[in-house]
C-alpha cells in the first residue's frame, strides 16, 4: 500500500488491536528500514530513500538526535543537514510511511546516546528519569520538536504512522514513572500509535503499547506473545550487521544469515524494521563508545554491513532482500537508481603547518582541573567534543598518577615536548611546565553509567601523591568557529621537522562535478580531518577503519582545503581512493 496513490480517509491510522497491524482498517505489514538523515549528506537523501523503496521497503524509520538539534541550552538547529521536516516530507513525496523515533534518548551508537552533554553540568543529574533538571530540559526540547512533527502525522495527511517512545528503556528502567511521563507526547498533539523497542527479556518493564523485538528466536517470539497475546508482533530492530570499535576487527553478518532471518519473520506474518537499511557515517565527533567490559570508542564509519553500503552502493544483501520482498508484493518494484561515480583523486600534499601551541585560544584559569562539560565556554554550556589542554607548573620531578581521572586518553608534554601517553596509569616526570592534552574519544552510548560520562580531567591528577593545582585550561573543541579562527593564526611553510601535535594544510583539486572518494592517511598516526572546514571524523592507525568516506557534495569544483590535526606523526600526504577500506572483517558472533 504506497503512501501516495490510495485514497485514505485518514481517521483511524495505524492500529494494533488485532493479531496484525491495520492501517485505516485494512491489514498492513510494516516493512521498515532505518536511514538516519543526520548520517547521510542532505544532497543524497533522495538517492538513499529511492534505493530503499526500490528494494520493497514501505516504511522509513529514523531516530532524532537531541544532541545535534540542541547543541546549547536555548539554541536549536533544524536547518540544512538537520532539516527533519524536509526529510519526512521527502519520504512522503516518495511514497514511504514513517515511524519516528524522537527519543529523548536514542542510543544509536551516538555520543551519550544522543543526549546533549550540557545536561551533565547539573551535578545531581539523573539522565532518563523524572529528575527535574532532566524533565525540564526534555520538555523544552519537545516543545520545539513536536509541533514540527504534528502536521506530518497520518491523520493530518502526512506520512508518520507511529512514534516510538524512548528506546530500550526496559534495560535501563531506573524510574518507573519515567515512561509514563513521556506519554505526554499525546498532550502535545501526537495522535498516532505509540511504540516501544526492547530486548525480549526486558519487554515488561519498558513497554507502552506496541510490542517489539530485536533478535529472533523461538523463545523471543513466545515472550512477545505472552506480553501481548492478541497484538501484532514486530521486530523493531532486526540488526542487519553491527558497528565497529577502534582496535578491533570490522564486523560483518553473512548475507544468507540476514535473509534467512527476514524470511522467517515474514513467514510468521510479523512486521519488521531493518536496522540499518543504510548506515551512513557518524561524521565529526558524533560517535559513541562502549563501557563494557572496558572502554572502547567507535569508529566514524556507520556502514553497519547494511544492505546499502556507507557510500550508497548495493551490497549482496540488497539484491537478496529485494528478491525476497518481491514475493510479498503484488506490484512491481521501481527500478534501482544508478550508482554514483567514485574517484581516486591525486594526493593532497600538505604545505602549511601550525603547531598546537600556536593555535591555543585562552579559556580559563582554575585552581583544580575542570571537566570539559563544566568549562565556561559555548555560552556556558561547556565543551561537548574534541580535546582540552590542561597546563600547570611543577616545581619538582616525580611520579604522575591519574587514578581514573583522565577521560579518555592524554598526551603528556613537559615544556611542550611530548613525553608519553597517559591512560589511567603513572608516568615519571621532571620539574617544568606540565601539559596534558586530553581527548574525549566519545561518551558511552548505552548502559547504566550515562550520568558519569564527564570528559577531560574529571578529578585530581597527583604528582608524588599530591594533587596538582593552578591550571590554565584551553578548549580545543574543533567546532567550525574554532577552525575558522585558525585562519588568523601564524601558519608557516611546512618545516622539515614540524612540531607535533599540529595542524597541516593541503589542497585537493576536483575538476568538474566532484565525485565521492575515500580518504586514506597511511603514514599518519592519529587525529582528525577537515574538508573545507567540515569535520569528517577521526582516523587512527590501529584500525579497523583505514579510509574515511568523503561524499562528493562536501567538495567544491576546483580547490578544496584539506586540514589534518595530527597528534604524533605524519607523512604529509593525504591519499584519495575509489574504494572503501573498513579493515579486516570478522563475522558477528
Amino acid at each position: 500500500m504506497p503512501a501516495k496513490g490510495r485514497r485514505l480517509s485518514r481517521k483511524v491510522g495505524l492500529a494494533a488491536n488485532t493479531s496484525q497491524f491495520t492501517l485505516e482498517g485494512e491489514p498492513f505489514r510494516i516493512l521498515g528500514g532505518s536511514i538516519h538523515y543526520f548520517r547521510v549528506p542532505r544532497a543524497y537523501w533522495r538517492d538513499r530513500l529511492l534505493k530503499m523503496k526500490a528494494c520493497g521497503v514501505n516504511t522509513l524509520t529514523t531516530f532524532v538526535p537531541w544532541s545535534l538539534h540542541q547543541p546549547e541550552r536555548g539554541a536549536f538547529d533544524f536547518s540544512t543537514q538537520l532539516d527533519l521536516e524536509a526529510y519526512i516530507s521527502l519520504a512522503d513525496e516518495l511514497g514511504l510511511w514513517v515511524v519516528l523515533r524522537p527519543g529523548p534518548y536514542i542510543s544509536s551508537e551516538l555520543d551519550l546516546g544522543g543526549l546533549p552533554s550540557w545536561l551533565l553540568r547539573d551535578g545531581s543529574m539523573k539522565l532518563r528519569t523524572t529528575h527535574p533538571g532532566f524533565t525540564q530540559a526534555v520538555n523544552a526540547y519537545f516543545d520545539k520538536l513536536i509541533p514540527k512533527m504534528v502536521p506530518l502525522q497520518f491523520k493530518k495527511g502526512g506520512p508518520i504512522i507511529a512514534v516510538q517512545v524512548e528506546n530500550e528503556y526496559g534495560s535501563y528502567a531506573k524510574d518507573q514513572s519515567y515512561m509514563l511521563s513521556l506519554k505526554a507526547l499525546q498532550s502535545r498533539g501526537i495522535s498516532e500509535l505509540l511504540l516501544t523497542s526492547d530486548n525480549h527479556n526486558t519487554l515488561k518493564s519498558g513497554g507502552v503499547e506496541g510490542g517489539t523485538l530485536q533478535k529472533l528466536n523461538q523463545r523471543d517470539i513466545q515472550d512477545l506473545m505472552a506480553v501481548q497475546p492478541n497484538g501484532p508482533t514486530m521486530v523493531m530492530d532486526y540488526w542487519t550487521g553491527w558497528y565497529d570499535v577502534w582496535g578491533d576487527l570490522h564486523h560483518v553478518l553473512p548475507p544468507e544469515d540476514m535473509v534467512s532471518t527476514v524470511r522467517e519473520i515474514l513467514r510468521r506474518g510479523m512486521s519488521v524494521n531493518l536496522y540499518m537499511f543504510h548506515g551512513g557515517s557518524s561524521f565529526g565527533f558524533m560517535s559513541g563508545a562502549l563501557s563494557d567490559p572496558s572502554y572502547r570508542a567507535l569508529v566514524p564509519s556507520y556502514d553497519y554491513d547494511a544492505p546499502l553500503t556507507e557510500a550508497g552502493e548495493y551490497s549482496p544483501k540488497y539484491h537478496l532482500l529485494r528478491d525476497l520482498l518481491s514475493r510479498y508484493n503484488r506490484d512491481p518494484f521501481p527500478d534501482m537508481p544508478a550508482l554514483h561515480y567514485r574517484e581516486a583523486y591525486e594526493p593532497a600534499i600538505t604545505y602549511h603547518h601550525l603547531s598546537l601551541w600556536e593555535a591555543l585560544s585562552f579559556t580559563e584559569e582554575s585552581e583544580k582541573p575542570v571537566s570539559m562539560e563544566n568549562l565556561p565556554v559555548n555560552n556556558r554550556n561547556g565543551q561537548s567534543y574534541g580535546y582540552t589542554l590542561y597546563e600547570t607548573k611543577i616545581s619538582r620531578g616525580g611520579l604522575l598518577k591519574s587514578g581514573d581521572n583522565v577521560r579518555d586518553r592524554a598526551l603528556v608534554f613537559v615544556d611542550r615536548v611530548y613525553i608519553g601517553l597517559f591512560k589511567r596509569q603513572s608516568l615519571e616526570l621532571e620539574r617544568r611546565t606540565l601539559s596534558l592534552l586530553v581527548e574525549n574519544c566519545g561518551r558511552v552510548h548505552q548502559g547504566r553509567d550515562l550520568d558519569k560520562q564527564h570528559k577531560g580531567l574529571v578529578g585530581d591528577i597527583l604528582l608524588n601523591n599530591v594533587p596538582l593545582r593552578d591550571f590554565t585550561i584551553y578548549s580545543l573543541d574543533m567546532k567550525p568557529s574554532f577552525i575558522d579562527s585558525l585562519y588568523q593564526a601564524p601558519w608557516k611553510s611546512l618545516p622539515e621537522n614540524p612540531v607535533f601535535p599540529g595542524f597541516f594544510m593541503g589542497r585537493l583539486f576536483a575538476y568538474g562535478y566532484p565525485s565521492d572518494t575515500f580518504m586514506k592517511l597511511p603514514g599518519w598516526e592519529k587525529g582528525v580531518v577537515f574538508i573545507n572546514g567540515l569535520n569528517l571524523g577521526r582516523y587512527w592507525s590501529i584500525g579497523p577503519q583505514q579510509a574515511l568516506y568523503l561524499p562528493g557534495p562536501f567538495l567544491n569544483s576546483g580547490i578544496n582545503q584539506v586540514l589534518v590535526f595530527e597528534e604524533q606523526e605524519g607523512d604529509f600526504k593525504v591519499h584519495f581512493e575509489d574504494m572503501p577500506d573498513l579493515g579486516m572483517a570478522a563475522d558477528i558472533q
